[in-house]
């Protein structure tokens, strides 16, 4: 019975027992209790662990029921798979293929042969390892089968070596700068960073020699609660948050929408931090004017009909989920799974019928998407008439808010009951529940990886780059179920997850750079930089062994964004002084132990890097400055842009340099494992407006010291 449980559970992917990201590896076992539940919740149904054979000859059966799986990630250079049909209708066997984007019909020659036999009832089945003898683009073909009787359909995703790299990147480096979009002031915005500024911050950079500006994600967010303000826990991956339009941009804005408004408005641009729901409730006031005053002839027009047309029944049930929200909201607490049975289903006829009732507030949530996607389609442009190489590099996050309208729309294709986490390291000794939504692996295979095709491509749109946050998903997940604190790692097809990347970057023309922070499992980094996923580098873990010297700038990794920190991670003047470790302790995440412990490690981590510093030459040598300085009383002068020239020198495909670390912000943009009650998380604006940075002393100074070979 044991050895039929461990069968089971590795053939399901699911891990008996894992190590943690730890310099000692500690090894978790997981439960039974917990494992019998991953099964149930990946839909198959298994009562007792006694039953495991049963399930697992249940499983084998089923590999001989459809003659086709519903795709195949193939490489271009090993294009073989396999299909199963009765013997006697094997010989048969006829195929026809046919570009998905191309609608052309390529003449593909292939052989076969039998790899296996087996009887089922009366009747003899054989497996066919079918190989192409020619070869194919990098594209998805569909692809027929007939064979005597049967008849069957497929798609083959025939993948390139590599993901997309430019030519430019392959014979130069590059250098730009790292935003959060919401946190750009500016004297013209309405209190939070637009697609306006964005576009105003591609001109800056092309002034300056800078040919990539990388961002927060730009999805959509809750409508009714703009104060749930993180880019990590979006309602849809498909869509962008209407709070970055620019509204004096959109067409129908007429300025006596602002009469009597004027000093709301000035209060929203002067608040210390980021006011989420006067700034969206502003801006959702003056939109719907508009909406009511154009919408009717917006909506006949060719754009608009395109728009609709390309996004389809997706588009349709984010406004209609955003309706339904602001509908119940009030009445309902919990999001869409405390809604009535029968709204949870997006096919209903209750749902149909509501659309129908409330078209006018669907089509709302149709006007904010076309104008967000329109006006970011405008900094693309401009990106273009600028000569930017990359342009903008976007962020696909790992997973979604539970309540969201992706899950939704197509519920089925998530794991049930459960929410991906991280496993318990040193930090987090318990681990961490993200509660966030999580593709269930079988569900994916079973649509042809399309949910997954659909997030990339959105991310992909109107991006030179993109940065797959925590990238460790595309071969596994901690999942912790709802009613638990224990999880365990449930596994992707990772060959098949890392093709598709590679075949999505290829068609879209977009670099892939993967996030790896946390517990990587052995053998990843060299799998993803063999498809050419290009990794992310951050000063701060860029010492030998860890806790020991600064890397050498030669030492770096060539195909390595890098930067002096994360969102995540203090700026370089507040992590000097530890203002980080502080506010942890203060928030009572950190024992009095701990910060003296984090406070000696800051000590030793400001030597080695004064110490790489002067050694080389990234400033004059200075050994008062040193003693002055070392021990966090004093900020060294001309830190910043030594910092900011080493790192721009090193062996890095790209440096991006971040305006919190530029202008010595002493706040952190998001601290992990704290929300809006304990931090303001997401919060916060640059205190340089985006008209004053080419006269900000700073900003002139660490732009001089990039090393003026980026290009």
């Amino acid at each position: 019975m044991q050895n039929s449980w461990n069968l089971l559970l590795d053939k399901l992917g699911i891990a008996k027992s894992y190590t943690d990201a730890a310099q000692n590896r500690r090894e978790y076992v997981t439960d039974d209790e917990t494992l019998l539940k991953m099964v149930n919740y990946l839909g198959f149904k298994l009562d007792k662990i006694d039953d495991s054979d049963k399930l697992l000859a249940k499983l084998e059966k089923e590999r001989w029921l459809y003659a086709l799986e519903p795709i195949y990630v193939l490489r271009r250079n090993a294009l073989k798979f396999d299909a199963v049909l009765p013997k006697n209708e094997a010989d048969s066997l006829e195929l026809v293929f046919k570009n998905q984007q191309t609608g052309d019909e390529p003449n593909v020659l292939y052989s076969y042969k039998i790899t296996e036999e087996k009887m089922l009832g009366r009747k003899v089945y054989v497996r066919l390892e079918i190989q192409l003898d020619n070869a194919l683009e990098p594209a998805y073909y569909e692809v027929d089968l007939t064979a005597g009787s049967s008849k069957s359909h497929t798609v083959l995703a025939v993948t390139p070596d590599k993901c997309y790299e430019p030519e430019y990147m392959q014979h130069h480096k590059i250098w730009g700068m790292a935003i959060q979009l919401y946190s750009l002031t500016s004297k013209r915005n309405w209190g939070v960073g637009d697609f306006t500024d964005l576009a105003e911050l591609v001109d800056l950079c092309a002034r300056q020699g800078a040919n990539i500006i990388g961002l927060n994600p730009l999805n959509v967010l809750f409508h009714d609660f703009p104060e749930n303000a993180s880019p990590y826990s979006s309602i849809s991956r498909l869509f962008l948050n209407p709070i970055y339009i620019d509204v004096e941009k959109v067409n129908g804005y007429k300025p006596e929408y602002l009469a009597g408004k004027e000093a709301e408005l000035e209060q929203l641009r002067a608040a210390e931090n980021i006011d989420y729901t006067g700034v969206y409730n502003f801006k959702m006031q003056i939109l719907q004017k508009i909406y009511d005053d154009t919408f009717a002839k917006l909506e006949k027009s060719a754009a608009y009909q395109k728009f609709e047309k390309k996004n389809k029944e997706d588009l349709e049930n984010l406004a209609t989920y955003q309706a339904l929200y602001s509908s119940l909201c009030h009445s309902v607490y919990g999001g869409w799974r405390a809604w009535p049975k029968e709204l949870k289903n997006p096919q209903s006829p209750e749902v149909k019928k509501f659309r129908a009732e409330n078209r006018k507030a669907v089509n709302f949530f149709k006007f904010l998407q076309y104008w967000a996607e329109k006006q970011l389609e405008d900094v693309q442009k401009e990106i273009e008439q600028r000569g930017l190489k990359i342009g903008l590099y976007r962020d696909l996050p790992v997973g979604l808010c539970k309540d969201s309208a992706e899950l939704w729309s197509e519920n089925d294709l998530f794991i049930k009951d459960c929410g991906a986490g991280a496993p318990p390291d040193i930090f987090f000794p318990t681990g961490q529940k993200w509660c966030l939504g999580a593709f269930n692996p079988y569900k994916l295979k079973a649509n042809a990886y399309r949910p997954f095709i659909k997030i990339l491509r959105a991310a992909m749109e109107n991006a030179g780059a993109i940065r797959i946050d925590h990238v460790m998903s595309l071969q596994r997940l901690y999942i912790i179920p709802d009613d638990s604190e224990k999880g365990t790692y449930v596994y992707y097809p990772f060959a098949d997850m890392l093709g598709i990347l590679a075949l999505e970057s290829y068609l879209q023309k977009c670099m892939v750079v993967g996030e790896s922070i946390g517990n990587v499992p052995d053998g990843f980094i060299e799998a993803i930089q063999e498809r050419g996923v290009y990794s992310l580098s951050v000063l701060w873990s860029e010492r030998w062994n860890g806790s020991g010297p600064f890397k050498l700038p030669q030492d770096f990794a060539p195909h390595t964004f890098c930067s002096i920190g994360t969102h995540d991670m203090a700026p370089l003047k507040m992590r000097w002084f530890g203002g980080d470790i502080e506010t942890m302790y203060n928030l009572k995440m950190l024992t009095a132990e701990e910060r003296q412990n984090q406070y000696k490690g800051r000590e030793a981590e400001r030597r080695c890097l004064l110490d790489a510093l002067d050694y080389t030459h990234s400033w004059s040598a200075d050994r008062t400055r040193q003693c002055d300085c070392l021990y966090g009383e004093g900020y060294p002068n001309g830190i910043m842009e030594a910092t900011e020239r080493y790192l721009s020198s090193s062996a890095c495909a790209v440096f991006l340099a971040q305006p919190e670390d530029i202008f010595g912000v002493n706040v952190l943009q998001n601290l992990p494992g704290t929300d809006r009650d304990k931090h303001p998380n997401w919060r916060r604006k640059l205190p340089v407006k985006l008209e004053d940075f080419e006269q900000n002393e700073d900003f002139i100074r660490a732009v001089s010291a990039i090393d003026r070979k980026l290009g």
